[in-house]
């Protein structure tokens, strides 16, 4: 039985949506996180098993080939995927879920749990998403200048989410997400698992 809600939070390439995530998951002991498996070479200050499960491309094959993703995507050169067992066990204990994927993968995901919540963070002009790529100092111009064009291309799928919040002030953004989750938890099917003993007295 599922008892918590599933959050899918999706984003192009330096919109902010990480960023957001990590203040998300700080506030509120509820959330968790599933953490993916990416082919990809960690970034300075990330750690294996925190921001991701690094692994290379045979072990990622092998975990595909045994059905153990929910969702897996090519994306820029490295293979990225999300574990049954990264979303299912936390459901199952009444925590809430997030899930930060790209749009085929929320696509993916949507049709295994119809119940997801799917919100779509847009940065406020291309402008800002180019400048925010370009200061983090990650990445050479070439992989920036691949990464603004793809985000053309994943930002045509905004109208497939549930939501979509404007990371121009980031707070602003935050308060959004945070309103989107408070009002999930509200909802009377999950107000009846926690409270159903109250309820059927007041009724």
């Amino acid at each position: 039985m599922i008892l918590g809600n599933l959050f899918i939070i999706t984003a192009a390439s330096g919109a902010g949506k990480t960023s957001l995530i990590k203040a998300l998951l700080i506030e509120d002991p509820q959330l968790k996180l599933s953490i993916s498996h990416t082919t990809r070479q960690p970034r300075p200050g990330e750690t294996n098993g925190v921001d991701y499960h690094f692994v290379d491309e045979t072990s990622f094959v092998r975990m595909l080939g045994e059905d153990q993703f929910l969702e897996s995507a090519l994306v820029h050169g490295a293979h990225y995927g999300t574990s049954r067992s990264s979303v299912d066990t936390p459901l199952a204990t009444g925590a809430d879920v997030i899930l930060e994927i790209d749009w085929q993968g929320a696509e993916q995901v949507r049709k295994l749990y119809p119940q997801a919540i799917s919100i779509f963070v847009l940065p406020p002009s291309m402008e800002t998403l180019t400048q925010r790529l370009n200061s983090r100092g990650q990445d050479s111009q070439e992989t920036i200048a691949r990464r603004v064009t793809a985000a053309r291309s994943e930002m045509r799928h905004v109208t497939e989410f549930d939501y979509v919040t404007i990371n121009d002030d980031f707070e602003v953004a935050l308060q959004d997400i945070r309103a989107i989750i408070r009002a999930q938890r509200l909802k009377i099917s999950a107000q009846h698992q926690r409270y159903a003993t109250l309820i059927q007295a007041l009724t």
